[in-house]
């Protein structure tokens, strides 16, 4: 079964600066840096870090950053939402729009979009396989703020964060056995977004579950059924036991950390310290991201390489996201499906 012409899909992601420039930037950082999902401290205490310590110096930083990873297509991030928009319509011929959460393609001129297409009914997938307050629940918050002002009478049904899916853990572990086949590693790291540890901790909506014991992230149980660790943890296990890894040959870090209390171990540090264990040659996957973005390509693949090979690694392999691959586009559509009670 399929949907109607009333029916559409948003495919929403993270954003990135719309061009390569200084201005673009920082116009994307202050827009992100402000969402208080993102930074969840006191708004006078956010905007006063935001305009004293990162704006005046962080833009350059980050162009110089995303000047390694441009294409001539323009951000990568988008590039790759763009082309899982493009396959998914191809294979289904759905009403499809994306939008990123920050900057454009904007999620207002995507449900305007769906609007002058006759769409009644929306189904949302925020492109994140992991419930977190600075990803899934900002991106729920601003569709159904902009609906309200836009679109009143739409149906929108909201794509649950698909971490335990058994078609997402098919298309992860798809995506890193060829590379296992091809490779003797050492070490395969999972290198997941950090988030700070408090807002793991406002996830539990028991206030006595989170961080409680060191196995707490292996429970399901209704303190860690929005857990963003948990999510993560879970996930991993399932496919690594799908990879057949051995415990001691795989292990999780958090990555793009930017002040204190984040998740632990971070991944920076863990790649300067394996050489000294004996770890010499790795691959390294990002599980956080479906498309291939800054965090993946410049500080993982470009920095992180730098800071194993360095510190006497000889060999890393950066494991891409999984992108438009089918296995993707075979994920998308189940998920819309199921949603609808169409499978």
């Amino acid at each position: 079964m399929s949907l109607s012409q009333n029916e559409g899909v948003l495919l929403v992601n993270l954003g990135s600066p719309q061009e390569l420039n200084k201005k673009s930037v920082r116009r994307y950082l202050k827009v992100f840096l402000s969402d208080d999902y993102v930074v969840d401290l006191p708004k006078f205490l956010q905007q006063f870090i935001l305009r004293f310590f990162i704006l005046p110096f962080r833009p350059k930083k980050t162009l110089e950053a995303y000047s390694q990873i441009w294409t001539s297509k323009g951000s990568p991030l988008i590039v790759s939402t763009s082309q899982i928009a493009k396959k998914l319509k191809e294979r289904t011929n759905w009403n499809i729009e994306i939008a990123m959460r920050y900057e454009e393609p904007s999620i207002e001129k995507a449900l305007s979009k769906l609007s002058n297409q006759g769409c009644k009914k929306l189904f949302v997938i925020p492109l994140y396989p992991h419930n977190a307050m600075a990803t899934t629940l900002t991106t729920e918050l601003e569709v159904k703020r902009i609906s309200k002002k836009i679109f009143e009478n739409l149906n929108i049904i909201f794509i649950n964060p698909f971490y335990s899916n058994e078609k997402y853990i098919e298309a992860l572990k798809n995506s890193i056995k060829p590379y296992l086949k091809q490779n003797n590693f050492d070490k395969l790291i999972f290198s997941y977004h950090g988030i700070p540890k408090r807002q793991v901790i406002k996830t539990d909506s028991t206030g006595l579950h989170c961080f409680s014991t060191e196995d707490c992230c292996e429970m399901v149980c209704p303190g860690s059924n929005k857990c963003y660790k948990a999510h993560v943890v879970q996930a991993t296990n399932r496919v690594s036991e799908e990879l057949k890894l051995n415990q001691k040959n795989w292990e999780i870090t958090f990555q793009s950390r930017i002040g204190p209390g984040w998740l632990k171990p971070f991944t920076d540090k863990r790649l300067a310290k394996m050489p000294s264990e004996g770890v010499k040659s790795i691959g390294i996957v990002c599980p956080s991201f479906i498309s291939d973005c800054l965090e993946t390509l410049e500080e993982i693949d470009i920095r992180g390489r730098k800071t194993f090979i360095d510190a006497g690694g000889k060999n890393m392999t950066y494991i891409p996201c999984l992108n438009d691959s089918e296995d993707t586009i075979n994920l998308l559509e189940s998920l819309v499906l199921e949603s609808n009670n169409y499978i």
